[in-house]
């Protein structure tokens, strides 16, 4: 199998940016967001709950390098936490810099 031909990866038309395929990047999820005065944060303690702003049923965004790539549902892969995804941003949103693929409601207070 030639190295632009593995699964999962994209087909690529100039060897060149064969080389880009191997860089890694961070993955990581979001769950929601809070906000939270100070006073609470301090006061946190083994027991204390945070309430995010999202249900439980809500897909889970997937961010690469800090950008929304995809939404998924949690899942247990052999006691492992992975993600099924159910919904990917087309490529030109997931590289294009200037606009958020979802509003950004890290501001919004937890009910």
């Amino acid at each position: 199998m030639s190295r632009n031909s593995q699964p999962g990866r994209l087909p690529v038309s100039n060897p060149d940016l064969g080389v880009l395929l191997d860089i890694e990047l961070p993955v990581s999820l979001r769950f929601g967001g809070a906000r939270l005065p100070l006073g609470e944060v301090m006061a946190l303690e083994g027991g204390s709950l945070i309430e995010f702003n999202r249900a439980l049923d809500d897909p889970v965004e997937v961010r690469v390098n800090g950008r929304v790539v995809a939404f998924g549902h949690v899942v247990s892969v052999q006691g492992n936490y992975a993600i099924k995804i159910t919904e990917v941003a087309s490529p030109l949103d997931r590289l294009d810099t200037t606009s958020r693929l979802v509003p950004d409601d890290s501001n919004q207070t937890a009910p």
